[in-house]
């Protein structure tokens, strides 16, 4: 069984507008499982996901309504592999032994807070930060989200969110 997952974190919006949902939904049109880490600001933006099993986390930049309704961190378990879901923040260096340290014992560990988009293996673990799906570059850079997939082993990406505005 294969399960298409998508991933990505630092929305920071307060409501959701048409820009967003059309962005959502091209970018997750296939993906049945969403994680969201983190800094969504408001909950109300998880509706965009209707009709899709989500997993969120709340961050350091979230209203009191996602701070209240999300946990910190979590462990989800999709096809027999276990991913750790988690904001992250206050830390600067050495990111993947902080991580390690909240998830001992996972496949996947999917972060937000950096902006920076990261999916890489270490220590047998896949790390992924989709970084930010509404794009903080000064000069206009696109926001960036993940896709992972699962099978016989996690396969993840890094792309580009396309721009509607």
């Amino acid at each position: 069984m294969t399960t298409k997952i998508g991933i990505l974190s630092d929305t920071h919006m307060i409501r959701r507008d048409p820009p967003f949902q059309q962005a959502v939904d091209l970018c997750f049109a296939d993906a049945s499982v969403i994680l969201h880490a983190g800094d969504l600001t408001d909950i109300s933006i998880l509706d965009a996901f209707r009709g899709k099993e989500v997993h969120a986390v709340h961050g350091n930049m979230c209203h009191a309504s996602s701070r209240n309704s999300l946990p910190e961190k979590k462990v989800v378990r999709i096809d027999g592999f276990s991913i750790g879901l988690i904001h992250g923040m206050g830390y600067r260096h050495h990111v993947e032994d902080f991580l390690l340290r909240e998830f001992p014992d996972v496949d996947c560990i999917v972060s937000g807070h950096t902006h920076r988009p990261v999916c890489r293996h270490l220590y047998d673990i896949l790390f992924i930060n989709p970084g930010s799906f509404m794009g903080s570059g000064r000069y206009g850079a696109p926001g960036t989200y993940a896709l992972l997939e699962t099978g016989t082993a996690l396969t993840g990406r890094i792309l580009d969110v396309p721009q509607f505005r």
